[in-house]
């Protein structure tokens, strides 16, 4: 689905229970061209696994730097990051065992690095198909969503994003209405950060983020923000 008209400045929403538990990295970018795949991407993609293999592949998850502070974000929210993983942990896992890191499409795949390299969950989205204001807060009894490659996605309970039409984003798996495919040009990303890694940890990963973007995708990034 394409479109002429430019999509608004976001406008996000953080529920009450949930400030000084984390803040958010949020990032615009839109005129993004995910083919074709860099080989210099291809290049960092292998030289970044194969450094953290090099640097955490004999120790246990919890000692990784940004692993136990984002266990401690779930913990507070009543979540066992064990039984339901953050997705930068779930990368990290996949790594250091030597599977690499899956490949889906390029917008994709620069924010599993960055997410990979510097242990923050985040959120990756269609901005065309994110409606009205995003609001971070915990799921209701019975919320889902259909998720990407999973029928569905339980949110009671759990940290999300939902817009106007309900539910789409999790720091765990997101859902199947907001997903970036082929014919997507816009993006929105959020970045799910403890709050004793804003500073400077947030910062530095929307830098790789935009500095990827840019340089791989052809990206022009529209807006780059820190909401507490």
């Amino acid at each position: 689905m394409t479109s002429d008209a430019r999509a608004p400045q976001l406008s996000l929403a953080v529920d009450d229970s949930l400030r000084g538990a984390l803040a958010l990295g949020l990032l615009e970018a839109e005129d993004v061209r995910l083919e074709p795949v860099p080989r210099e991407f291809d290049e960092e993609c292998v030289r970044t696994c194969a450094r953290l293999v090099e640097q955490h592949g004999d120790r246990a998850p919890a000692d990784i730097p940004g692993v136990a502070e984002t266990r401690t974000l779930f913990h507070r929210l009543g979540v066992d990051p064990t039984k339901t993983r953050p997705s930068s942990e779930a990368l990290l896992r996949r790594v250091v065992q030597g599977r690499g890191l899956p490949r889906v499409n390029l917008a994709v795949d620069i924010c599993n690095l960055c997410s990979l390299e510097h242990q923050m969950p985040l959120g990756l989205y269609d901005r065309l198909f994110v409606k009205g204001t995003v609001r971070v807060r915990v799921g209701h009894e019975a919320e889902g969503y259909p998720g990407i490659r999973k029928q569905r996605v339980n949110l009671v309970g759990r940290l999300l994003l939902a817009d106007d039409e309900g539910p789409f984003g999790a720091p765990t798996s997101d859902s199947l209405r907001t997903a970036v495919t082929g014919d997507t040009t816009r993006l929105l990303v959020v970045v799910f950060c403890p709050v004793e890694r804003v500073d400077p940890h947030l910062s530095a990963m929307l830098e790789h983020l935009a500095d990827r973007l840019t340089r791989h995708a052809s990206a022009r990034v529209m807006a780059v923000r820190v909401v507490h």
